[in-house]
């Protein structure tokens, strides 16, 4: 019980460092920019970056890119959800407390995310399996990349969608 508390409170710290990093005023301009749902592409591709550089594998991308995938994730999340605030009030100076109760209200997309990561992957095993264990052994970071890469695009997608639909 006492574990779960701390890490809920060490979460609660790294998302505040991750909000807190944040460039708000350069969400509006990006948004103002590219419109709002070329804003949320963007973040998109972001996304899929860190998701097909992880997907690669290695001890190396264990260590350092996991984690870099997991903070430009969030990252990403809480930049569409402000862009998605700001396109909607007009205003670009959220609080902490007020992007978390939105981020709140979106978490009906992880079970998505779930389901397309868990298709992702048996679609790539498929692949694998027809194509032979000698070509297919040389295609698991192509194919791990593709996968990491396309999930976190489809996440941060997904959840400029569902932010969207949010009367704020």
């Amino acid at each position: 019980m006492e574990g779960h508390r701390l890490s809920q409170r060490l979460a609660f710290y790294g998302f505040r460092k991750i909000f807190d990093s944040i460039n708000q005023h350069g969400i509006q301009k990006g948004v103002d920019r590219m419109g709002l749902d070329g804003f949320i592409e963007h973040c998109a591709r972001l996304a899929a970056s860190t998701g097909a550089i992880t997907g690669m594998g290695g001890a190396v991308t264990v260590i350092v890119g996991i984690p870099a995938d997991l903070f430009n994730n969030l990252a990403q999340q809480f930049r569409v959800t402000l862009a998605v605030i700001y396109a909607r009030r007009g205003s670009y100076t959220v609080t902490f407390e007020e992007l978390m109760s939105v981020v709140g209200i979106s978490l009906g997309l992880e079970a998505g995310l779930i389901l397309t990561r868990e298709l992702l992957e048996n679609v790539a095993e498929k692949l694998l399996l027809r194509m032979g264990a000698k070509v297919g052994g040389r295609l698991v970071p192509v194919i791990g990349a593709v996968v990491g890469g396309t999930t976190n695009y489809l996440f941060i997608k997904s959840v400029g969608a569902s932010v969207k639909r949010i009367p704020l």
